[in-house]
């Protein structure tokens, strides 16, 4: 068993720190999000993108997180830290677009303010990723996924063969966990160079749903499948792992999305939710391009 790691934030140097911040920092205490990225599963990008100043608490080493942050479009946000580990000292501050080849070079905490944080949720990337297979879906199919599969900041998300969707899941569950499945060697690659570019930690890929794959792994509360001949095992294992799983499957094959109620119905869910989603997009030459419209399958197995 993995040894757990000695507890570098405790309660009295987070204070500590914020007291700091307090007294050298014109930030309102009242808007800060305080965040332990030490901790497993924390990712830094989409809670800054999200408020308007964060307190992180780092682990001397992290020489490219200033290079995500930017890569990320956070580039002007302006960081509030000291030189050394203690809340003590001058306090320094600039943008983040003149630090990106520096790192955390002491486990201290610094204050990130972001000037342009949205509180709501943006739906992940839009269509900008470091690299994306040739089946990746658009942006506003993919707000549809999202939407049914209602995910809060500390879910475990389980992903099967949803690259992308994982990457959007990642951002949505930033305090949670999301364990992604690829058969595709491509879609893996692209899924492995997009959490190293936008520094995601909080995401496991595995290589087969099923249950020596997902030991030792939070139970997902919620699972994307995208339609294959393996998913009604995929299915089945989920759900012996949490019978009220929510379930989001997507197919672009008819005959498939008309025998996925039955299958839902076979695993005790009932009045499964099926639509079909089409998208056009206007041309150069005024004529629409009609994208793939897929069916989404989507239910939970109600507690008795």
């Amino acid at each position: 068993m993995e040894k757990e790691k000695e507890q570098l934030f405790t309660n009295d140097v987070i204070l500590a720190w914020l007291q700091y911040f307090a007294e050298n920092t014109p930030i309102d205490l009242e808007q800060i999000k305080m965040m332990d990225v030490t901790k497993k599963n924390k990712n830094l990008i989409p809670t800054v993108e999200s408020h308007k100043a964060v307190l992180a608490f780092m682990e001397a080493g992290d020489t490219e997180i200033f290079y995500h942050m930017w890569n990320a479009g956070l580039g002007d946000c302006e960081v509030w830290y000291n030189e050394g580990s203690d809340p003590v000292g001058p306090i320094k501050h600039d943008d983040v677009r003149f630090m990106i080849d520096r790192g955390i070079n002491a486990s201290a905490g610094m204050l990130v303010v972001n000037p342009n944080a949205v509180s709501t949720y943006k739906s992940g990337l839009g269509d900008l990723t470091v690299r994306s297979s040739s089946s990746q879906v658009g942006a506003e199919l993919r707000n549809i996924i999202l939407s049914k599969m209602h995910i809060d900041a500390e879910d475990c998300v389980c992903v099967v063969g949803g690259e992308i969707i994982a990457i959007d899941a990642a951002f949505q569950a930033n305090e949670g966990t999301v364990i992604a499945c690829e058969y595709n060697h491509k879609q893996r690659h692209a899924l492995e160079d997009n959490i190293d570019y936008f520094d995601l930690r909080n995401v496991f890929i595995i290589d087969h749903v099923d249950a020596e794959n997902l030991e030792g792994k939070p139970i997902p509360d919620i699972a994307f499948i995208v339609a294959s001949a393996s998913m009604d095992q995929e299915i089945d294992c989920l759900m012996k792992l949490n019978p009220h799983i929510n379930l989001v499957v997507y197919t672009l094959d008819f005959v498939e999305a008309g025998k996925l109620r039955d299958l839902f119905e076979r695993h005790g869910i009932k009045d499964a939710e099926v639509i079909q989603v089409a998208v056009s997009r206007l041309g150069p030459k005024n004529t629409f391009d009609v994208e793939p419209a897929p069916w989404i399958v989507s239910g939970r197995k109600e507690k008795e």
